[in-house]
């Protein structure tokens, strides 16, 4: 199969939703204005009203629902689930984790407690800290009683196989760089067109550095992605076997050679530069990214100008059943054209903005490099149906900007395959990224035009130190939001642009993972406010194992879909997922005292009521 045909089958949009692709939107793509004539429209059978605060919209009638109060400072109720025991090594383990000198040499003193207390004696000592707070087991069969007692206080699972290999600085670099250079960079490494941002660079290939909150893969041959995909697939099959409406977590720099991520990432990104060039010649540049709309005719002079593509070409690029019918183009129609130009060019053909050229991002690809790109597709392919098969839902992790834009719209062709009855596939959007919001409101308005079930994840974001090193040293715009306010506004931003979707259509879906307490009163605020019921499971939420559970168990018993994320795995090979747990509650714990308040009060209001030897009932 040829790179080009294999390429155009992954981008080619759905021909068969032409007379959505020209429908008006459900409402405008800013979620806090909206146009009358917006708010009466009825767009594909979808009733677009204006909400009334605590009624729930639906097709045929209105019913009232009472507001839902959760009550985040009842620590009875938000430690039922947990014995004295656990209480006393929650405290243990949060405070040991604002001490920086254990935090920062915490690798050399497990590895010096190892030596001391021999094998044995040091997993016993790390289950009954650190790994018994933040792990809930070994295996699949040791880690169903927690999740099934999870499960009796209202709590779901989205199990995360959290093994990674424990390499030196200097490994990962070396592994890094040769996944990450193609043959012909290595050849001629001055004569591509490649922008700095997609490149790999040494001093950056350890993609561990600065990063608390997830873990990293490293390529290393094909045989081990096939391992990877296998171990994905037994998580998957575990959570459908553990509950109805579990979860399961993947990363899709396990699944394939990250070069081709990198590649991939650039292209899109050239021709969403090139569309938004194209824009500001058009004087459009100030408006909303959906609310740009190139003039078919001046957009077909531009290209001639630049001497873009034959007359024939662009004349078959914007006519047919889906392009050229309004007589404009936007951004969604704008990347279905570039499905179409792999007829006449090859994928990783990008506009250059100096020549007025289309040029090759790469000399050439080996058959090699060809295949090592189809089999990471196919493994995706592999685990979405699997998910699909077993009743779970797949969430695609978010990993480091240069990877993304690849990894989303993979992620966006698994949701337009498999989502098409109920939400299968969610895609995770890092709101710390400038972009995020543009990102979101494009996703969704592209599976309302098309019908299908939109899922996301929202994040802040684990990679914030290292983005912004990275782009101040190799020298390309900072990724991230000013400060941890805007991040903020921005994740309220996305999140209620979601939440008004399923007010509007109850066809997307949203995890709100977070720890940030008022994050989550604010989506109940709302929830309350639409008329959003918990029993729709439209809006769910999500947060670490051994973390926040004054937030998670409040929020299961009051009905609200709630899952923690739950990392397995083999002592020994879970250590760097403990090491960034210690960092990030380093951190977590010194800027708030509530949680270790929280279960100082319930462990006294147990041993005053007599409950020295409280045990959980379910």
């Amino acid at each position: 199969m040829s790179y080009t045909k294999f390429a155009a089958a992954l981008l080619r949009a759905n021909p068969g939703n032409v007379s959505k692709i020209r429908a008006s939107r459900c409402r405008s793509t800013a979620a806090s204005t909206k146009s009358q004539e917006e708010k009466d429209q009825p767009i594909n059978g979808c009733a677009v009203v204006e909400a009334v605060p605590v009624e729930l919209i639906s097709q045929t009638k209105k019913t009232q629902l009472n507001k839902i109060h959760v009550d985040f400072n009842n620590t009875q109720e938000a430690y039922r689930s947990k014995g004295n025991v656990e209480l006393l090594r929650s405290m243990l383990v949060f405070k040991l984790c604002t001490i920086d000198i254990l935090v920062e040499k915490n690798k050399e003193l497990m590895a010096l407690c190892k030596k001391v207390l021999g094998q044995w004696m040091f997993e016993k000592l790390m289950k009954m800290t650190f790994y018994g707070q933040f792990v809930a087991g070994e295996d699949h069969n040791s880690i169903k009683p927690l999740i099934k007692k999870n499960q009796a206080f209202g709590v779901g699972a989205v199990l995360d196989y959290s093994v990674e290999e424990d390499l030196t600085q200097e490994e990962a670099e070396k592994k890094e760089m040769d996944a990450c250079v193609s043959e012909a960079e290595k050849e001629s490494p001055a004569a591509d067109h490649r922008e700095k941002k997609y490149k790999a660079h040494r001093q950056f290939g350890d993609r561990r550095g600065g990063v608390t909150g997830a873990r990293t893969y490293f390529y290393a041959d094909e045989s081990k992605c096939d391992n990877q995909m296998e171990t994905f697939i037994n998580c998957i099959r575990a959570s459908g076997g553990a509950s109805t409406d579990g979860f399961s977590a993947i990363k899709m720099t396990a699944l394939g050679r990250p070069q081709f991520l990198l590649q991939f990432s650039e292209v899109l990104v050239k021709w969403r530069q090139f569309f938004n060039f194209l824009a500001a010649q058009q004087g459009k540049s100030d408006m909303m990214v959906l609310e740009q709309k190139l003039e078919l005719k001046q957009l077909q002079e531009s290209l001639s100008e630049m001497g873009i593509g034959a007359m024939d070409d662009k004349e078959n690029w914007f006519t047919g059943e889906k392009l050229g019918l309004s007589g404009t183009i936007d951004l969604l129609d704008w990347n279905s054209l570039i499905n179409d130009t792999t007829k006449i060019s090859n994928l990783l053909m990008v506009p250059n903005l100096q020549t007025g050229h289309l040029e090759p991002l790469l000399n050439r690809f080996t058959a090699e490099e060809e295949r090592q790109m189809k089999r990471m597709l196919q493994r995706v392919d592999v685990l979405a149906k699997h998910a699909m098969e077993n009743g779970v839902r797949l969430m695609v992790d978010a990993e480091q900007t240069y990877f993304q834009p690849a990894i989303s719209r993979l992620a966006l062709e698994m949701q337009r395959k498999f989502n098409r009855e109920k939400p299968i596939i969610f895609n995770t959007y890092q709101c710390y990224l400038k972009d995020a919001y543009d990102n979101v409101t494009v996703d969704v308005e592209l599976s309302r035009r098309e019908g299908w079930y939109f899922g996301a994840k929202l994040v802040r974001g684990a990679y914030m130190y290292q983005e912004r090193d990275r782009a101040k040293e190799i020298g390309y715009e900072d990724p991230i939001n000013p400060d941890y306010e805007a991040t903020n506004r921005m994740y309220h931003k996305c999140l209620e642009y979601v939440l008004e979707e399923i007010d509007h259509c109850r066809k997307a879906n949203i995890m709100v993972a977070t720890h940030n307490e008022d994050t989550v009163k604010f989506t109940l605020e709302k929830m309350n406010e639409m008329g959003l019921s918990p029993t729709e499971n439209k809006v769910s939420f999500g947060q670490l194992l051994g973390m926040c559970d004054q937030i998670s168990f409040p929020l299961g018993q009051a009905g609200y879909p709630v899952y923690k994320y739950v990392p397995y795995g083999p002592v020994n090979e879970v250590i760097p997922y403990l090491s960034r747990r210690a960092q990030e509650n380093r951190g977590f714990m010194k800027g708030s005292q509530r949680e270790r308040s929280l279960l100082w009060t319930e462990l006294k209001r147990r041993v005053l009521c007599g409950q020295i030897f409280y045990k959980p009932v379910y």
